[in-house]
């Protein structure tokens, strides 16, 4: 009756192995039966078991089936969730490829607009500057601040350009490192306040002096997600770090209307932006730097109003 273990083999046989080797196990099993019911040696109970040889054939196979349905069902199902396992982490990594060629379409058209800005910007800031020093322009001390801040504006787009230009340039791998909490976000409020309005909370102190995995476009997921927080118009912004076991949290917050639930579902890809075609990748780019450096991006909605979004990166130095 215990025959019926060969048919788990040759199950799990057919499910694992190839086509041939399948075969050969499911002939090898076939040769074993044909053997066993050639040569085989009969059961003899005494008479004082009293049990009949029917009864214990019976109670044989039931016992056989049983064992094999039990053993197909467990082993099966591991096989099952295995496989389901593997399928899922193939489709995780194709979409990881996918994005990482949007990526890289976004760099490139990032560094051809560049290119193709710096000379334009670099006749604008010559002609302001002429009007700057324009005898008709210099009476007027509101055109003159005017001018000023056009100038200031001018000097920020170039230098955004430049940035642009210096980061397409670099080594991918090469350019990755370590840079300490407090440098890190110390130059991003620098330069958001110099270019902006909207005030901006930073709390950082407590882990200033820790080192996080960067690269040169972490500084500029940061601030894509800072001026999400602006266009979503959070009165005021905050910009908090804080350590989680063995990463650190770079999170911003805002007081505006949230994120929609599509948005949420499938964060960080830019086609579920609301904010029009071509626009909306600063989440996806941010999600992009963090999955490069070993993080990850969350983002949820608060429950008095607005959102926050969290760039989870790996601790360098640890507390």
């Amino acid at each position: 009756p215990f025959t019926y273990l060969y048919l788990l083999q040759v199950s799990l046989g057919a499910i694992l192995l190839p086509a041939h080797l399948a075969a050969t196990l499911a002939a090898a099993a076939a040769a074993g039966v044909a053997l066993i019911s050639r040569w085989s040696r009969p059961l003899v109970l005494p008479e004082a078991y009293g049990f009949s040889p029917d009864q214990i054939m019976l109670a044989a196979n039931w016992l056989a089936f049983t064992m094999v349905a039990v053993l197909l069902v467990v082993f099966v199902v591991r096989i099952s969730r295995n496989l389901t396992a593997r399928d899922a982490y193939v489709a995780e990594l194709r979409e990881r490829e996918a994005q990482e060629e949007g990526v890289m379409r976004v760099g490139l058209f990032a560094s051809g607009a560049a290119h193709e800005l710096g000379t334009p910007l670099s006749s604008l800031a010559v002609l302001v500057g002429d009007w700057q020093r324009h005898p008709a322009f210099l009476a007027d001390p509101e055109l003159q601040q005017e001018l000023a801040d056009a100038a200031a504006e001018l000097q920020r787009c170039k230098d955004t350009v430049g940035r642009v230009l210096h980061s397409a340039g670099q080594g991918r791998g090469e350019a990755m490192g370590a840079v300490r909490v407090g440098t890190l976000l110390g130059a991003i409020e620098a330069e958001w306040k110099a270019g902006h309005e909207t005030p901006l909370v930073c709390e950082w102190n407590a882990v200033g002096e820790l080192e996080v995995a960067s690269d040169p476009a972490l500084p500029q997921a940061i601030l894509s997600l800072l001026e999400n927080a602006r266009e979503a118009g959070s009165p005021v912004i905050h910009l908090a770090a804080s350590t989680h076991d063995k990463e650190i949290a770079i999170g911003v917050r805002d007081q505006g209307e949230g994120f929609a639930p599509e948005v949420l579902a499938e964060l960080g890809r830019p086609q579920r932006s609301v904010k029009g075609a071509g626009r909306g990748i600063g989440l996806f780019l941010a999600a992009t730097v963090a999955r490069r450096l070993g993080g990850r991006l969350t983002a949820h909605n608060q429950e008095g109003g607005g959102a926050e979004v969290a760039l989870h990166l790996p601790l360098v130095s640890l507390p």
